[in-house]
């Protein structure tokens, strides 16, 4: 058996694309070294928000990142997977292009830590599981948006709220709770799929952005979707 390869799919791609979006899975490691399925749940996931970023902006070339292996593998993790892909698109796409990265997960946490590339301007972390040390990650001049629901039990809000804090010293950091959103997303799935969608064409378009994505980019860091009292 040959060695698992990364691969991109190609969710929407116009003729003249004015920026990328990446869109990573996430998924839990095994025992064993195992390649990804593009049928494995944690794949089908990210479907939906590829798709939906492809509706909210058609300027945009959206793919979908299927990783070497699953989990996070320390002979090629997920963040070389993006590296990967990254190079792919500036050969392709060009390599002016800016790029919004959209992880769910695991996924979250391998967009964070490859923000920094030089082609990213925007990274968006849903339901990220993290370590607390991932905040140390500098993304000076990006844009970060992190969507935690409050019922997340596995990946801990706790810990996003930790990283979002500490990655807000050098980029500008919006954290988005979404009242009653569980890690698999599957409730309040127009919050989690509208936001990154929101802010992938916001910040790669310059179109500003409406709602809660607008209050991020005005500054507002500490976000919910349950309306504040009055």
């Amino acid at each position: 058996m040959s060695d698992p390869r990364p691969r991109l799919v190609d969710t929407h791609v116009p003729d003249r694309p004015q920026g990328v979006v990446l869109v990573l899975h996430g998924g839990a490691a095994r025992r064993q070294r195992m390649p990804v399925s593009p049928a494995q749940l944690s794949v089908l996931r990210m479907v939906p928000v590829a798709a939906r970023v492809a509706r909210t902006a058609p300027s945009l070339a959206v793919q979908r990142l299927l990783n070497t292996s699953r989990g996070w593998d320390a002979q090629a993790t997920p963040v070389d997977d993006v590296r990967w892909a990254l190079a792919q698109a500036a050969e392709r796409f060009g390599a002016d292009l800016p790029v919004c990265l959209i992880g769910h997960s695991l996924g979250g946490r391998a967009a964070l830590l490859a923000g920094s590339q030089p082609a990213v301007r925007s990274v968006v972390a849903l339901a990220p599981w993290l370590y607390p040390a991932d905040g140390g990650t500098d993304l000076t001049g990006r844009d970060v948006l992190i969507v935690h629901g409050d019922r997340d039990r596995i990946a801990r809000p706790d810990i996003a709220e930790e990283v979002a804090r500490r990655l807000a010293r050098t980029a500008r950091v919006g954290h988005v709770t979404v009242v009653g959103g569980k890690h698999a997303m599957l409730r309040h799935v127009a919050h989690f799929d509208g936001l990154a969608a929101d802010f992938a064409a916001a910040t790669l378009l310059g179109t500003g952005g409406d709602g809660l994505v607008g209050r991020a980019l005005a500054g507002e860091q500490w976000l919910s979707t349950e309306p504040a009292a009055s």
